[in-house]
């Protein structure tokens, strides 16, 4: 006698049991991120914020207030100053030498070259001592002593009209050719000493040897 029985199924050959996992079970599967482009995006950042700031800071340094210019120094015949000191020689007849003291001052700004010394009628010679060129400097007075040689009698004025010296003068802006009036001592003295070498019973043609 045959027995039918109902039981479950069993699953056949090649077949298989498949089953989904639920959604909320799928594992999140995190991301790494290279060490090598992080070490990279930091060194890039570091790059562009260093630009950035040298940029602002040389902008800040092209556009910023800038101290005027020094004036320039003042001409040297403005800052110098000669001055009759004495001592004047006096020479007899036909004796054509004398000298005399001055003193040169500066009262400010760079030192002065003293190139030349000399007086404006031609019957005169001049030379100094110190030997020219020589410097003056602010606060340090140099004194200077001037010998006058006569080359002709005739031609001195011995009234000594235009009693004054021509200095040339150079610093670091120009270079002046001035003349220094010494003052009336200066002026009589002068006379005096050139009056006691040329006579005025003088040949006015005499002239030195």
């Amino acid at each position: 006698m045959g027995v039918n029985a109902i039981g479950p199924v069993e699953p056949g050959d090649n077949t298989y049991e498949t089953r989904s996992e639920p959604a909320d079970e799928i594992a999140a599967v995190p991301v790494r991120t290279s060490t090598l482009f992080i070490r990279h995006r930091r060194t890039a950042l570091a790059l562009a914020t260093t630009v950035i700031v040298g940029a602002a800071g040389l902008s800040l340094y092209l556009t910023r207030p800038r101290p005027p210019e020094p004036p320039p120094p003042l001409y040297p015949s403005q800052t110098v100053s000669v001055a009759y000191r004495g001592e004047m020689t006096h020479p007899r007849a036909g004796d054509r030498t004398f000298s005399f003291t001055v003193s040169l001052r500066q009262d400010s700004g760079p030192p002065v070259s003293v190139r030349r010394i000399a007086q404006p009628t031609t019957a005169l010679s001049v030379t100094a001592a110190p030997d020219t060129p020589f410097t003056v400097k602010t606060g340090s007075p140099r004194t200077a002593r001037i010998t006058m040689h006569i080359r002709e009698c005739g031609k001195v004025q011995r009234n000594a009209g235009l009693p004054f010296l021509v200095v040339t003068l150079r610093n670091t802006r120009a270079m002046q050719i001035q003349s220094f009036i010494l003052g009336s001592e200066y002026a009589k003295d002068l006379s005096g000493a050139l009056t006691a070498a040329c006579p005025p019973n003088t040949d006015v043609m005499s002239k030195t040897p």
